[in-house]
């Protein structure tokens, strides 16, 4: 069986590894499949989809949109034209709406008393795309926290005291941009989303009323009893299925390309079923 991971982040956004090693990293772990997701990020895909060319490995050209929601949301774009002009607009704007919110987290965090700058996170963002992991990071560095996990549940997750929810995009926004540009639109880790079931089936009723095509049906931290659920769910409302491991390298450590809880695997048949989907 062939192996692939439809969610990772290199340093165009809060990776640590270039696109270029990323996509090495993965041809090295064996997978035949990757797409880089950056948040709200091009940036990387040209450079990755070179060097799976020239080392023999697909790179599908992708980006992960945050979008405005009372919980964490994220919304995945496959198979986009990274030439798309109002795609390439919004990410501009998008990048103005993101400086405003690294200046709030940070001023949370200062006033839970952490010393922690601005200029400190960008320094560890080369594309300038600071997100909540670069600051878990500099935590850890500065010994407040013993791991990037524990910042993000201590202080940087949704309804934690340093989380900013400031976004410009709305959920609907992003599903259909994402179809402007040739793409299609997955919703994330549903589990971050925090609903009950009921929420949830008709919160995607009604992304799919305005084209959501499909769900994140593997995922590093899926339980196989959600993971169950969430094919379920996707069988129910005739959405696609998408996989992927949100790694990100030495910014979340605790993450491995192409594999989750449970030796969890993502089959090249969830690939051969959104390229089915695309073509329709």
């Amino acid at each position: 069986v062939k192996y692939i991971d439809l969610h990772t982040h290199s340093v165009m956004s809060d990776g640590s590894m270039t696109p270029t090693e990323v996509v090495r990293h993965a041809k090295k772990n064996g997978l035949t499949a990757i797409a880089l997701t950056d948040h709200d990020s091009i940036d990387g895909v040209r450079e990755a989809m070179e060097e799976g060319e020239r080392i023999g490995i697909e790179v599908i050209p992708a980006i992960e949109f945050s979008v405005r929601a009372k919980t964490e949301t994220h919304i995945l774009g496959y198979f986009i034209d990274i030439e798309n002009r109002e795609l390439l607009d919004t990410l501009e704007d998008i990048r103005r709406v993101r400086k405003q919110r690294t200046v709030e987290t940070c001023q949370k965090l200062n006033e839970l008393g952490f010393d922690v700058t601005v200029e400190e996170a960008l320094a560890m963002a080369p594309a300038g795309i600071v997100g909540r992991a670069h600051f878990a990071k500099l935590l850890v560095d500065k010994g407040y926290t013993s791991s990037v996990k524990e910042g993000f549940e201590l202080y940087l997750n949704n309804g934690k005291p340093a989380y900013s929810s400031k976004q410009l995009l709305l959920r609907v926004d992003a599903v259909k941009l994402i179809k402007k540009a040739g793409g299609l639109s997955f919703v994330a880790h549903l589990h971050l989303c925090r609903f009950n079931d009921n929420d949830l089936i008709e919160f995607l009723s009604k992304l799919r009323w305005n084209g959501l095509d499909g769900i994140e049906g593997y995922y590093t931290d899926y339980t196989p009893e959600l993971q169950e659920k969430y094919f379920g769910i996707a069988k129910l409302l005739s959405l696609a299925i998408s996989g992927g491991t949100d790694f990100h390298a030495d910014m979340k450590p605790h993450i491995h390309i192409g594999t989750g809880l449970g030796n969890m695997k993502i089959p090249n048949s969830v690939l051969e079923d959104i390229r089915v989907r695309l073509n329709k």
